[in-house]
């Protein structure tokens, strides 16, 4: 199976991709953004394999700070993280994809969708949210006072084998802390402007609430509405979430590409 990576500039920032497949005629790559915390292989090392299996060209990006895509000086955000992506697309000569974003990653791909709308055919945020009032106040006061020991054991270990220099992964830790601490949301008014077709994902056990998936869902022009039984992406067979138990992703798989495809 083909396989290529590389690096995109946007600025100072380098971001790293993998292209997974070929390109097909009939369809656009698939874009995967992973979850805070994460990288490539921590989120979608299952899903991968699966999606090349149904014939899905696949990209992958690690975000910044991430994986094998460097920290700048810069805080990281889901506009920012935006351009990234472009940056990618660019350099690929890519003219748009479909896209899941996960977790923080669905904000990246969310933020895609609304700045370069003609670049987005498809959309799946999974397990996102929009707004500030989708978690309870627990939520907020646990990330204002989280500590690096509260990582999963799995993120770390996937961070230090890639990078073993001392700090990077406390650097990961509070650019991501700090992300979600200082994420304003939306209005409903731009999320109204998303012009892709959209799938909002979500796990009856998730982080947000089935009611916030709802609401996305209404919110977001013409958008599909998922809830399938699980937590925060063992649907997706995210490592953390599934423990490397893939049957719930196998499950999810069909209906995504249904909707794709549709």
């Amino acid at each position: 199976m083909a396989f290529t990576h590389g690096y995109a500039a946007n600025g100072d920032l380098r971001m790293y991709y993998e292209v997974h497949g070929h390109a097909l005629a009939d369809q656009p790559p698939l874009l995967l953004i992973p979850g805070g915390g994460s990288t490539i292989e921590t989120s979608f090392a299952g899903l991968i394999p699966a999606l090349l299996a149904e014939s899905r060209q696949v990209i992958a990006v690690d975000e910044e700070g991430h994986g094998r895509t460097a920290a700048t000086g810069r805080p990281l955000t889901a506009e920012g993280s935006a351009e990234d992506v472009k940056a990618v697309l660019d350099a690929l000569n890519v003219g748009f994809v479909d896209v899941l974003g996960f977790s923080a990653g669905g904000h990246t791909a969310l933020a895609l969708a609304m700045k370069y709308p003609a670049s987005v055919r498809c959309l799946i945020a999974a397990s996102s949210f929009v707004s500030r009032d989708a978690v309870g106040d627990e939520f907020w006061e646990g990330m204002a006072k989280a500590t690096l020991d509260e990582m999963p054991e799995v993120y770390k270990d996937a961070d230090r084998r890639l990078n073993p220099e001392p700090g990077h992964l406390e650097r990961m830790f509070e650019l991501d802390r700090q992300r979600i601490l200082t994420f304003p949301g939306w209005p409903d008014d731009d999320l109204r402007r998303i012009t892709a077709s959209t799938l909002v994902l979500s796990a009856d056990r998730d982080v947000i609430s089935a009611e916030h998936a709802v609401r996305m869902s209404r919110v977001i022009p013409g958008a599909r509405l998922m809830i399938v039984p699980g937590t925060h992406g063992d649907y997706l067979g995210e490592l953390a979430a599934s423990g490397g138990d893939l049957r719930a992703m196998r499950t999810a798989i069909p209906y995504l590409l249904r909707f794709l495809e549709e």
